[in-house]
């Protein structure tokens, strides 16, 4: 093989069409939630998406001024009863009192898969602000699930 017989191979090789590569269409990892006029499937009954928050300062200081607390060892839960109809709205603060960025987003974290997979056994009609306090830091998981149940029941949120 010569060296025109190279360059041509390597022309021709630039020169063919690649391949197409189609990428999977990929769905939401989460559910979208709840929804006026959308009917729940058991994929959203999982999810705990953002119209289930608390987002604005004005919500929380309203569950401070007008609800009612529980403190625990771990957290302490506000709660505030609302007139709508609409399922219960949670809200979840840590201060950097608790720790760290890294602490503190663990704690959130927990605290918001822990209030998902007890979404369904809630009252609706309230908003709900969970704090993390200091020792939440070093407790885990079953600690702080504990914890919340424990408060829920106090304030009589359960269903």
């Amino acid at each position: 093989m010569g060296e025109h017989d190279l360059l041509t191979n390597s022309a021709k090789l630039r020169a063919a069409p690649l391949p197409r590569v189609v990428a999977p269409v990929l769905k939401p990892r989460f559910g979208t939630g709840y929804r006026a006029g959308h009917e729940m499937t058991s994929a959203d009954s999982f999810s705990f998406s953002k119209d289930r928050r608390l987002t604005k300062a004005s919500e929380y200081e309203r569950v401070k001024r007008d609800g009612f607390a529980r403190r625990g060892k771990l957290l302490m839960l506000n709660v505030v009863p609302v007139g709508s109809s609409d399922p219960c709205r949670v809200g979840f603060v840590t201060s950097r009192r608790v720790g760290g960025a890294v602490v503190r987003n663990r704690i959130r974290r927990r605290m918001r898969e822990i209030v998902r997979q007890h979404q369904d056994d809630l009252c609706p009609n309230f908003w709900i602000v969970l704090v993390a306090r200091r020792d939440a830091a070093n407790a885990s998981y079953q600690q702080l699930e504990h914890e919340w149940l424990r408060l829920a029941r106090r304030a009589s949120i359960l269903l």
